[in-house]
């Protein structure tokens, strides 16, 4: 029996010993596993919390616009700005805000909401929607050059045909045809083949005087050849001498 006691006391011993040495490295360690933890999870409910309080806001500024309320919308909007700006909510609602600001009259209102999508938001997919609203905006204002300006701005492919065809529309009734007829050119090129917004392109396209033609380069046609319309037959190869 004593023995065995003085085996349990080393024992002892060497724990009071260990734990003397790295006890506090441990409790530290242990301390900040706990509370890397715990800040996860307030993360999690907080942004959980953000997210719904911001999705009410925006549900508001939907239903208002829905019912043509301009003053509800306001109050709801400029709640969802200031207090949750960062969420995604926000400039959908801006979006949505631009749009009824734009039905009522309220065209500065309207450029200011897609002005601060383009300006804060860090999504690119909401930015490229609002630089196109506004670039359409700017063209029916008749201000050809900045609608431009606001166009010319690196954009995914997914709005590039949309992109190309509002440029050649602005070219075409600031009376620049043969640049108007290159932006339809590329437009078509990024368009779906099925798509039927492509024919009403290619239609805008041939009443600006059909495809312009192409500089000699790599994937082009020969200088002074013309890019043949979408459907049209393809002209016959020409024979060897």
């Amino acid at each position: 029996m004593a023995v065995y006691d003085l085996e349990e006391q080393d024992k002892l011993d060497d724990l009071k010993s260990w734990w003397k040495q790295w006890g506090n490295a441990v409790a530290g360690t242990v301390l900040a596993v706990c509370l890397g933890v715990l800040g996860v999870q307030g993360w999690r409910w907080w942004s959980q919390h953000q997210a719904e309080q911001a999705s009410v806001l925006y549900n508001a500024v939907s239903a208002a616009a829905r019912a043509n309320d301009t003053a509800k919308a306001k109050d709801a909007m400029a709640q969802l700005a200031d207090k949750f700006g960062g969420t995604g909510y926000a400039p959908r609602g801006a979006l949505i805000m631009a749009a009824l600001l734009f039905d009522s009259g309220d065209v500065a209102g309207a450029k200011a909401q897609l002005a601060s999508v383009i300006d804060k938001n860090a999504d690119d997919e909401m930015k490229e929607i609002a630089r196109l609203r506004l670039a359409a905006i700017l063209f029916d204002e008749k201000q050809h050059d900045e609608a431009l300006r606001t166009l010319d701005t690196k954009h995914g492919e997914t709005f590039a045909g949309i992109y190309d065809d509002l440029r050649g529309d602005i070219l075409a009734a600031a009376g620049r045809t043969d640049e108007a007829r290159k932006a339809y050119q590329a437009a078509l090129a990024h368009l779906d083949a099925k798509s039927p917004y492509r024919n009403f392109v290619q239609v805008k396209l041939d009443s600006q005087g059909g495809p312009v033609a192409i500089a000699v380069g790599a994937g082009t046609a020969g200088a002074g050849t013309a890019v043949p319309a979408a459907g049209a037959p393809a002209p016959a190869p020409a024979t060897s001498k």
